[in-house]
């Protein structure tokens, strides 16, 4: 399966909405896109099935660069802050 992005512009925010995998074959895709929209950004992951480790890394990078990461499952929210914490302890 692939990676679904769409680019919502309302009010004073830019919404990438994420479907399907987001897999290391996809980051770049993705962070063209960010790169191109206005912010402030919000990920939604409403959509999103299928996350492997360097996803989970983009969407730590995406948070300390203030882009909100939105409506992802309890699974991907979990692993982002244990990924964080091994990264902090590494540090």
């Amino acid at each position: 399966m692939t990676l679904k992005i769409s680019r919502i512009c309302e009010k004073n925010v830019t919404r990438i909405c994420l479907s399907g995998e987001l897999r290391c074959s996809h980051l770049s895709d993705l962070r063209a896109e960010i790169e191109q929209a206005r912010r402030p950004i919000t990920l939604d992951l409403d959509e999103v099935d299928v996350v492997d480790s360097d996803g989970i890394r983009l969407l730590n990078e995406c948070q300390t660069q203030d882009i909100q990461v939105v409506n992802c499952s309890p699974y991907i929210r979990e692993w982002m802050l244990q990924e964080k914490q091994t990264r902090d302890d590494e540090e």
